[in-house]
């Protein structure tokens, strides 16, 4: 299945993403049949949802906690370190206004390059489990 990195996300093989997550691991969920694949891949899995998607020149980032189900629970502080991330983000232009940033679910439209989406959302995966370095890192408070 194109877009759909199968040494990942393939049945037979599917592993949750190691926390921090390479940004190379992260799937492109490119297409409605891969972004469903994925997505259901994550919910039988009890993990947390995470892909990129390619929209014409620009990159969206999706993430969702649902799919890792109620054992899962997102703390204060990564709530609103990953808000404002994205409201950083936002602010710099770097992603669309029309962002969405959780509590459970994120989306980030409008990402210039692939390299930048993968890397934003393992940033956003590994915050949501927890670990806001690589967040930090990918996202700088302003000087």
């Amino acid at each position: 299945m194109p877009g759909v990195l199968p040494t990942i996300w393939d049945d037979a093989v599917m592993e949750p993403l190691p926390t921090p997550c390479p940004a190379r691991l992260i799937p492109d969920a490119t297409g409605g049949s891969a972004f469903d694949h994925v997505y259901r891949q994550a919910q039988a899995r009890r993990v947390v949802f995470v892909a990129i998607e390619s929209q014409g020149q620009w990159w969206t980032v999706k993430a969702d906690t649902l799919t890792a189900g109620p054992g899962l629970a997102i703390d204060a502080d990564v709530s609103d370190a990953a808000r404002d991330a994205v409201r950083r983000l936002v602010d710099d232009g770097e992603v669309r206004s029309d962002a969405y940033a959780g509590p459970v679910y994120f989306v980030l439209h409008g990402v210039q390059s692939e390299a930048r989406a993968r890397e934003l959302a393992a940033a956003l995966h590994a915050a949501l489990y927890g670990d806001l370095e690589p967040l930090t890192r990918a996202v700088p408070d302003a000087p």
